[in-house]
C-alpha cells in the first residue's frame, strides 16, 4: 500500500478539540461550568492555601521555640586543611596574605559579612599570613606550627552617620501663595 501526499491525516482522537465551558446546558459543561455551585471556591480568583475555616490555623497553634539572635556574628568558617589543599591546586597564594578578600575570590569563603573564622579541622604545612576575624586555638596552634602566623582583626561595620539632611518636625512647611501681578 503506497501512501499519496492528499490522504495524509492524523490518526483518529490525535487531536482532541477543547471543551467549551459555560455556553448552555446542552453541551453538557454549561451553567456552574464544571465548577459545582455556590460557595467561595467556585468563584475565580480564590486560592487560600492552609486557611481552616476561620479555625486558628496549625501553623499558629503550634508552640513557638528558639530564639534568633540579631546582634550574631556572621562569620564564613573556613578549616585549614581547605587553605591547604587551596594552595596545592594553586588556588590560593601562600606568600601573600591570606585575608576575606583572598579567600572570597579562591571560592573559599561563602558569605560571612562580619568575616572570616579559621578553624583547626585538617593539617596545614604552608606557612602563610592570615588576617582573619577570628580563630580556634587549634587553627592558631597548627598554622604557628607550620610556620605561619595568625593576626585576628575586627571588622569595621558601618556604623550610623549623622544625616545631611535638616531635621523637621515632621510637619510639612506651608504652601507659598502665588503673587498676582496687576
Amino acid at each position: 500500500m503506497t501512501i499519496k501526499l492528499n490522504e495524509i491525516r492524523d490518526n483518529p482522537g490525535a487531536r482532541k478539540e477543547r471543551i467549551r465551558v459555560g455556553r448552555g446546558i446542552g453541551s453538557g459543561k454549561g451553567k456552574t461550568g464544571g465548577r459545582g455551585q455556590k460557595g467561595q471556591k467556585s468563584r475565580s480568583g480564590v486560592a487560600i492555601k492552609g486557611f481552616e475555616g476561620g479555625q486558628m490555623p496549625l501553623h499558629m497553634r503550634l508552640p513557638k521555640r528558639g530564639f534568633n539572635n540579631p546582634f550574631a556574628k556572621d562569620y564564613a568558617e573556613v578549616n585549614i586543611g581547605m587553605i591547604l589543599k587551596f594552595i596545592d591546586d594553586k588556588k590560593l597564594d601562600a606568600k601573600a596574605d591570606i585575608d576575606h578578600a583572598a579567600l572570597k575570590a579562591a571560592g573559599l569563603a561563602r558569605g560571612g559579612k562580619d568575616g572570616v573564622r579559621l578553624l583547626g579541622k585538617g593539617e596545614i604545612k604552608a606557612k602563610g599570613k592570615f588576617i582573619v576575624a577570628g580563630a580556634s586555638k587549634g587553627a592558631i596552634e597548627a598554622v604557628e606550627k607550620a610556620g605561619g602566623s595568625v593576626e585576628i582583626k575586627a571588622v569595621k561595620t558601618p556604623s550610623s552617620k549623622p544625616s545631611d539632611k535638616p531635621k523637621t518636625d515632621g510637619k510639612k512647611a506651608p504652601k507659598k501663595a502665588a503673587s498676582k501681578i496687576v
